[in-house]
């Protein structure tokens, strides 16, 4: 009898954790399409108003399902010191997506992916200037491929913009500043949150940092957003679905985290990015060459090589 259980018991959780990463990828690689999209047609030109959104959604699911679904048990914050480490991440956090979004109205998300992509360069640089952690050589020396393929792929990319380019490259170091400086202010096992809770109190903060922002930098934000609902019938359904996808992204992001190894996260980011160009490409049918392919392939596969030898130097 528990034989045959056994075997049933391994499908389902082969099939729980498949659903997982279905749901991980068609988020995060649903928001960055749509995000696209809406910035780049019908006159739709605010990004800081788009991140906004995202962040209300991230606010609004994240106190459902904490508070009432008790999706994880819900972790207090426990000192006025602690609020305000949380604050500063929130800061970061928001330049990190809103210079995304911005870079996201000029670049093609091929190339968005590929600047992307350096993620680990600037992780490892943040965490050496900050907190004197050394990687050993072999580690430094694979991060060589993925800022080199960066730059092959800026040569060779037909729709490079300077202004995008250095918004999302400041994203990129954003994002990695951000899970640096986590570790560093969130380190002590009193003030530790897990990345569902930390996102219930980082989107609040991040609404209100946004919103005097968008009113300030994007000042017709409200009467052009209303005046496209009215053109557009489905204009406030896609930006309902896109905020949806934001949290989608998160919460699959922590779920997958959860039941699988790092090893195996590792590796379905580096094929999610990919994944990610390839559905863009066909979508925008945005003009890629074979200079730009090259430099892109030998970014994820300097990615790769960082990851492994990281682990094998650890």
């Amino acid at each position: 009898m528990s034989s045959t259980q056994q075997p049933s018991s391994s499908k389902k959780q082969t099939l729980f954790i498949s659903s997982l990463i279905i749901l991980w990828y068609s988020s995060n690689i649903g928001v960055l399409l749509l995000n696209k999209y809406l910035l780049s047609n019908n006159g739709f030109r605010f990004p800081i108003f788009l991140t906004m959104c995202h962040m209300s959604a991230c606010a609004f699911f994240s106190y459902i399902s904490i508070v009432f679904i008790k999706l994880v048990p819900l972790q207090p914050i426990k000192s006025r010191t602690q609020f305000l480490k949380i604050a500063t991440l929130s800061v970061v956090f928001c330049c990190s997506v809103v210079g995304g979004n911005v870079s996201l109205r000029y670049l093609p998300v091929s190339f968005n992916q590929a600047v992307g992509a350096t993620t680990p360069f600037f992780t490892a640089l943040f965490a050496y200037l900050m907190t004197f952690k050394r990687e050993a050589w072999v580690t430094y020396g694979a991060l060589v491929p993925v800022v080199a393929g960066v730059v092959i792929a800026s040569g060779g990319e037909p729709g490079f913009h300077w202004f995008g380019f250095i918004m999302c490259i400041s994203a990129t170091a954003a994002r990695a500043f951000k899970s640096v400086l986590q570790g560093i202010l969130l380190s002590s096992e009193g003030e530790k949150l897990n990345s569902m809770n930390l996102l219930l109190y980082m989107s609040p903060i991040a609404v209100l940092v946004l919103v005097p922002a968008a009113l300030v930098m994007e000042p017709n934000v409200v009467e052009v957003t209303i005046s496209l609902g009215r053109q557009h019938r489905y204009m406030w359904l896609l930006l309902l679905i896109n905020s949806t996808l934001a949290y989608s992204a998160n919460l699959s992001n922590f779920l997958v985290t959860k039941h699988t190894s790092a090893l195996t996260l590792q590796v379905l980011g580096n094929a999610k990015g990919a994944v990610a160009v390839v559905i863009s490409i066909l979508l925008f049918r945005n003009p890629v060459t074979v200079v730009g392919i090259a430099g892109y392939t030998v970014t994820v596969l300097g990615v790769v090589a960082y990851g492994e030898a990281k682990r094998r130097f650890r």
